[in-house]
């Protein structure tokens, strides 16, 4: 069990560990309603003479511990006990037994590397089975709790067995509290019930034929084939009832495999066996008092893995088993971080929005639904009230607010619930929008196989120094399989399926449905709308390493939902042969102060910094960064979003491309990220204008404007873009750099607005770039953001509002930059680059008065207007050969055309004279 149990906790999933020190002060808080706390101190039990004696300590309550002589017994079969507590609770229930030790000598036991080795305890609860629990280890140190377990409120005994060199002060025993039950759950009745019979999940009677019949066609068959052979494979699994043994994965994948198999043929000595399976392991499974290493996951596999053999193997479950396996069920639900019912954790954020409710729970009450329909009332009133109305407000912006790694994870389990109700009804639960959402990771893809970056990523731990190809293939499969979308089946075959679980794949993949792996047809850029604002625009989809596409991102306006979403409203990204702008900061623990203070926060990301020195510190920061506010709150209704100031993250002003939406020449951004910051702003706009020039040299530029004014003029600005190789300069303006498969990008940095010499300028480097205002963080990592580079522009003077103009231009290998010839007049920059004129607003206000754009030559220029007011604008050449009508669209503040070069008067309102553009 111990060897397995580390073997766990050191698995992926290690890294969602926090540390909370505030851990380590009491066993586990009192809340109001509790009926019975009482301790007992370890001197008060019987003790065993033979092997434990009492240690006194000064200033601390007298302690046991095993003579020095005396063996362990933690390990070994029944033996007279160390300590016999006798109680008695007042009334019989669920209680909590709870533990105070402390390491004797030199201290705590520590391994090779240093770290403390956990010590285990043995307990027996009157004439129940014994169980092993951690009595001492790093993460809860001298306090732990035990667990919960059924006492009878009549006299008993707890015997405890006592590991070598720790001393137990005390035990301690609580009556169990349940999470409390929002009123409207306890009076929820359901609308939707699970049907009558076995199976529901997954299939129903109505739809086991079809899964049948798909089986042996396409690329189901292959799969079939090996899940009909491991089926008939005797799986061996030693049973002894007075034993326990720890979770195995092994054996779950095998139950699940023949308890489908038996679904779909009908072999009863195969469903006998897994029945029989299930049930000698879950007598014998234990999880203890892990509570590290996030252990709630596989404790939920384990209620999924038995409500999957209880619906489908219904036919061949004796009385008994069924009893078993329902409290074994629950028992388990009541150790996960959600609890049961299922309310102690939000299903709309952080681990309980992942499989906890969504899949195990569901799938537990709609299997168990006729033994016990509360259950199920609980369960799908946190889906259908709580989940399912959050969801339909927020992915209105088709991307997901966790960011790429945390978004596609949970959003995984989301699609076991969307499946679960959709084959348990035939109805969809959830609002149609959720079908559009993957499409968000296909515009996040990047040619080198990894992801524009955005929120907490975890897979940046793996791969080494080089990108890795980003998966998520449990997603995948699920989202291309309900929305029965071609595109999103051809990104799942290009993820590589989902080999490792071959019933998943059998019950939702359907083999007429032909996977297209030409993304063509999908338009270059993406505007993710107004919940979460931002855009990416690209070049093409040749996703391979020697492609020479560009890819960049916008963000900004919208809400902020808190946990692994960053700090980064504003930010600015873009691709060309790697990473030449974006963020820098590296998930590499969450809650560490490097964490808290600089990957998750705007100083790791290419975006506006403005200094209050008394900024407010929240969450556990302990450094002002400059940058937006820092949220580890979440909300949980969308009225909650929309009515506290607290989750506006800035509002997106302006968000158009064209002329064509497929291959768009301009990509159009504006953003008020007032909002996003703390009361030290009073107002900031950022523009952004992509320019896809079709140029094998230059084949893309980019026109960055920023509008800022600040409370205080002693508040420093900062304009900052973070890159991997440092940067060189080149005739006073900046050249970015990256490689890929022998190919070079670069980005032609050039600042127009403040001048040269009304700017300081500052790059930081290596470990000076991992700092926030002078807070260096040690990062341990092959990944080029660990030694990055920071590039930060300041203006000379002090001043409550200043305004940035920079062009970006992506060049291929050693071509030159493209000559710009650039005036700012009127309120309005205005940039004439190869064919192309752009006009845009130069604050924050929309164009609203006549003004004049020219261009001496005469050759044809696509005239790109950015930022104007809505309504009728009238465009005229000086010499009348030009005269249209152009109907700006609110929200959108373009207008673009194509014309020779020469004088345009554009004036507000409709000319009788003139025809109208489409």
């Amino acid at each position: 069990m111990e060897l397995k149990l580390m073997m766990k906790v050191k698995a992926v999933f290690l890294f969602f560990i926090l540390l909370n020190v505030s851990a380590f002060a009491q066993i586990h808080p009192y809340v109001v309603g509790d009926k019975y706390v009482k301790r007992f101190n370890s001197v008060q039990a019987q003790l065993n003479s033979k092997t434990t004696e009492k240690i006194s300590i000064p200033n601390t309550e007298s302690k046991v511990a095993l003579l020095s002589d005396a063996p362990s017994r933690v390990d070994s079969d029944m033996s007279e006990a160390d300590l016999v507590f006798s109680v008695k609770v007042p009334e019989a229930g669920i209680y909590e037994i709870s533990t105070r030790a402390f390491p004797i000598g030199s201290g705590p036991k520590k391994d090779a590397k240093g770290n403390v080795v956990t010590s285990y305890v043995k307990i027996q609860v009157g004439n129940q089975r014994p169980t092993k629990r951690i009595l001492y280890d790093l993460y809860q140190a001298a306090n732990q709790v035990s667990g919960k377990f059924e006492m009878n409120g009549k006299d008993q005994q707890i015997k405890i067995w006592l590991p070598k060199d720790i001393a137990l002060e005390y035990l301690e025993i609580k009556n169990y509290n349940e999470p409390e039950i929002p009123l409207a759950a306890r009076n929820y009745v359901p609308k939707i019930v699970p049907p009558s019979g076995h199976p529901r999940l997954w299939v129903t009677a109505e739809s086991l034929p079809l899964i049948k019949s798909r089986l042996t066609k396409g690329e189901n068959q292959p799969v079939w084939t090996k899940v009909e052979a491991a089926a008939k494979v005797p799986y061996k699994f030693e049973f002894n009832s007075e034993k326990e043994v720890f979770y195995q994965e092994e054996l779950e994948n095998v139950a699940q495999v023949k308890a489908f198999y038996y679904l779909m043929t009908g072999d009863k000595k195969v469903g006998k066996e897994v029945v029989k399976l299930m049930v000698n392991y879950m007598t014998m499974l234990e999880f203890g008092n892990v509570k590290y290493g996030d252990i709630t996951r596989e404790v939920g596999r384990s209620i999924y893995t038995a409500s999957l053999v209880y619906d489908w193997c219904f036919d061949l479950l004796t009385a008994n088993d069924k009893q078993l396996l329902y409290d074994k069920m629950l028992g388990l639900a009541r150790e996960m971080e959600v609890g049961w019912p299922p309310f102690m954790d939000s299903i709309i954020n952080g681990h309980g929005n992942e499989a906890q409710i969504s899949r195990d729970l569901l799938a537990m009450s709609i299997a168990l639904y006729d033994k016990n329909p509360e259950l199920y009332k609980y369960t799908s009133y946190t889906i259908l009230e709580d989940l399912v109305p959050m969801r339909k407000f927020e992915y209105e912006s088709p991307r997901h607010n966790q960011g790429v790694d945390y978004g596609a994870y949970r959003f995984g389990w989301e699609m076991h619930a969307v499946w679960l109700f959709y084959r348990m009804t035939g109805q969809s639960v959830f609002d149609d929008n959720i079908k559009s959402l993957p499409y968000y990771w296909l515009y996040m893809r990047l040619p080198d196989g990894y992801m524009l970056r955005d929120g907490d990523m975890f897979s940046v731990k793996f791969g080494g120094d080089k990108p890795l190809y980003w998966k998520q293939q449990q997603t995948m499969l699920l989202s291309a399989a309900y929305a029965n979308d071609p595109l999103i089946k051809g990104e799942s075959e290009r993820q590589g399926g989902l080999p490792d679980n071959p019933v998943l794949y059998l019950l939702v993949n359907d083999p007429l449905l032909k996977a297209d792996h030409n993304l063509s047809s999908l338009p270059l850029t993406k505007d993710f709308g107004t919940v979460l604002g931002g855009m990416v625009a690209r070049t093409g989809w040749d996703n391979k390493e020697t492609s020479k596409d560009v890819i960049a991102e916008i963000k900004g306006g919208g809400y902020i939902f808190g946990n692994h979403q960053q700090a980064d409203a504003g930010s600015l990204q873009i691709y060309h042969h790697g990473i030449q702008v974006g963020d820098i900061g590296l998930y590499l623990s969450y809650g560490t102060p490097y964490d808290f203070n600089f990957n998750k926060r705007s100083i790791a990301h290419s975006m506006m910094l403005a200094v209050d020195p008394q900024e407010p510190l929240l969450f556990r920061t302990k450094v002002r960064d400059g940058g937006t506010r820092f949220n580890q709150r979440f909300p949980l209704t969308p009225q909650q979003v929309t009515s506290d100031p607290w989750f506006d993250n800035g509002k997106v002003l302006s968000a158009d491309f064209g002329p064509s939406k497929l291959k768009p020449s301009f990509s159009y951004f504006k953003a008020d990220l007032t909002a996003a910051y703390s009361a030290k702003m009073t107002n900031y706009t950022r523009g952004f204008c992509f320019l896809n020039l079709e140029r094998a040299d230059v084949p893309a530029v980019i026109i960055l404007t920023d509008d800022m004014t600040t409370a205080e003029p002693g508040f420093k600005k900062f304009w900052q873009i973070n890159t991997l190789n440092k940067p060189e300069e080149l005739n006073g303006n900046l050249v970015l750099k990256s490689e890929l498969a022998g190919m070079v990008g670069k980005t032609h940095v050039n600042m127009l607005v403040p001048s040269a010499s009304e700017r300081n300028i500052e790059v930081l480097s290596g470990a000076d770039a991992n700092s926030t205002f002078g807070q260096q963080y040690k990062i341990v990592s092959p990944k080029a953001e660990a030694r990055a580079h920071r590039i930060m522009v300041s203006p000379k003077n002090a001043g409550k509002q200043d305004k940035f103009l920079t062009v970006f231009q992506m060049t291929e290998g050693d071509a030159k930059p493209l000559p710009l010839d650039f005036k700012e007049i009127g309120g309005r920059y205005q940039i004439v680059l190869a064919d192309r004129l752009v006009s845009m607003s130069s604050g924050s206000v929309l164009l609203q008065s006549p003004f004049t754009i020219d261009v001496s030559n005469k050759s044809v220029y696509e005239f790109v207007l950015l930022g104007m007011k809505p309504g009728f604008w009238n465009v005229k050449s000086s010499d009348g050969k030009v005269n249209f009508n152009y109907n700006v669209i609110p929200g959108k503040n373009t207008i673009c055309f194509k014309a020779e070069g020469g004088k345009y008067s554009v004036t507000p309102g409709r000319s009788y004279e003139a025809g109208d553009l489409k």
